[in-house]
């Protein structure tokens, strides 16, 4: 059977093929998509707790970054081999792996007796997060009718700044149990503890889901397991498609595959195949235009610009509701208009966003946390920093994701997703423990840096990057 025959009469053949069916594939996704929540409530939980993390074992700003950014090292670790791991036993079983770990680093951090037990369980919990975030789009995209796909991919994102914002909400009753304060005692503990303690609940929330989602069609028919596979590909593209025509169409495309390891990725005269340096391009872009230093480092950033720090909270979480509406516009337009244009205008508004807040920062006066701006800048650089989100948001926060989970060959598609996140990661902490030093050095020239990556990610979409749009899985060579 050809592609364009399964097409037609596959979900991807049209937006109203199996819409009864739908409903079912949306709770899936947003199941596996939930790895991306703990992601983000994770990166933005730890915001609330740094000035009693400082306090409580008497650190430097230098070794509380590295504590913060602890996670992301295991992040990097997690999803390199997450790839590995999910072609092995099972995409399900690597999501219940990754919130047993989670899980447990949410019970140390909440209970660390030392900084660097503290950044042990960080690492550990990154690792989770890390096999997550390589399975969530991985996952998506193979049980996703190819119609709804982007839309459906785009739950990774989404669910990451639910998190960000939902963590946000969290600090902030813990804050008001303990009067303000973040050594407050609530129960024996401190309101710190108990904001790192609480991420229990969704790293829980997270596996029991896992027990009730199907396991992927494809890796279901490497295994040999097509009448689980039949059923499954039922419950999400309907009763109605060729089912045989469909089984034979994933058969066709996986049987010269075998599980993708690294040596799969090699190839070409730069190391890597052309489409895995381009996965981790945009993994590396993504992070580089600095959008994490928004969430790890908002007080100081609000401070910066004259905002009084008992407020920061209303500002910070201001910017998660930017980030959530600019996510719900990237869900509605990544299957309309695609993912390279989005992409693009995304592009161009980071760079004029972050060019315009490079030129207010230019004018601070001040050191370290202590630092101001005079009343038009700081105008600027409010609205500059709240744009750079909404473009962020509506363009590479999902689209990257999206890519990732639709643009590799089936052959290497788990291999290359992993090195692509876990460069992503790397890429990540780079900026979190590179910011504090930068800022010192020269706020401005900081933002002036991540505008050109922003810059230099407009030729690299136009030259580099695919169109995956209504392509089914299989068409991807």
């Amino acid at each position: 059977m050809t592609s364009s025959t399964s097409r037609a009469s596959a979900p991807g053949g049209g937006s109203s093929s199996h819409p009864e069916h739908l409903g079912h594939v949306i709770f899936i996704a947003a199941a596996a998509a939930m790895g991306g929540f703990l992601f983000g409530y994770d990166s933005s939980v730890i915001n609330g707790a740094v000035v009693a993390i400082r306090e409580r074992f008497d650190v430097g700003s230098a070794a509380l970054a590295q504590v913060i950014a602890a996670a992301l090292i295991g992040c990097a670790f997690g999803a390199a081999t997450a790839g590995r791991i999910a072609d092995r036993i099972g995409r399900i079983r690597c999501m219940q792996i990754a919130a047993l770990l989670f899980t447990a680093s949410a019970l140390g951090s909440a209970l660390p007796f030392a900084l660097w037990d503290l950044a042990m369980w960080r690492v550990i919990g990154g690792f989770g997060i890390g096999m997550a975030s390589v399975i969530g789009p991985a996952y998506i995209a193979e049980v996703s009718p190819a119609a709804y796909r982007g839309r459906l991919a785009s739950f990774q994102q989404a669910a990451i700044v639910i998190g960000i914002a939902v963590s946000q909400l969290v600090n902030w009753a813990i804050l008001n149990l303990a009067d303000g304060d973040q050594r407050g005692n609530i129960a024996g503990l401190e309101a710190w503890q108990w904001m790192l303690g609480v991420m229990v609940v969704p790293a829980a929330l997270y596996g029991l889901m896992s027990f009730v989602i199907p396991e992927s069609p494809r890796f279901l028919i490497s295994v040999g397991r097509n009448d689980e596979a039949r059923k499954v590909l039922t419950e999400v593209e309907g009763s109605k498609i060729d089912l045989d025509g469909r089984v034979a169409e994933i058969e066709h495309a996986m049987r010269s595959e075998h599980k993708s390891t690294f040596k799969d990725l090699l190839g070409g005269r730069f190391g890597f195949l052309p489409v895995v340096w381009v996965g981790i391009g945009l993994s590396l872009f993504q992070q580089l235009v600095g959008i994490n230093v928004i969430f790890y480092y908002s007080s100081s950033l609000w401070q910066s610009v004259g905002i009084d720090p008992s407020a920061s909270f209303l500002y910070s979480f201001e910017t998660s509701v930017v980030n959530i509406i600019g996510t719900v516009i990237a869900m509605i337009f990544v299957d309309r208009i695609g993912r390279k244009p989005l992409a693009l205008i995304g592009s161009v508004g980071m760079s004029i966003s972050l060019g315009l807040a490079a030129w207010a920062f230019s004018y601070k006066s001040g050191v370290g946390d202590d630092i101001s701006l005079p009343h038009a800048q700081g105008i600027v650089a409010l609205v500059a920093a709240n744009c750079f989100v909404l473009f962020f948001a509506l363009s590479w926060g999902v689209v990257v994701w999206v890519l990732l989970g639709e643009m590799f060959p089936g052959r290497i598609r788990a291999a290359a997703l992993g090195v692509a996140a876990a460069a992503q990661w790397i890429a990540n902490w780079v900026i979190t423990v590179s910011f504090p030093t930068l800022s010192d050095w020269n706020l401005s020239g900081a933002y002036m840096i991540y505008t050109g990556f922003a810059l230099l990610s407009i030729p690299f979409i136009l030259k580099w990057v695919p169109e995956t749009k209504g392509k089914a899985l299989e068409e991807m060579g």
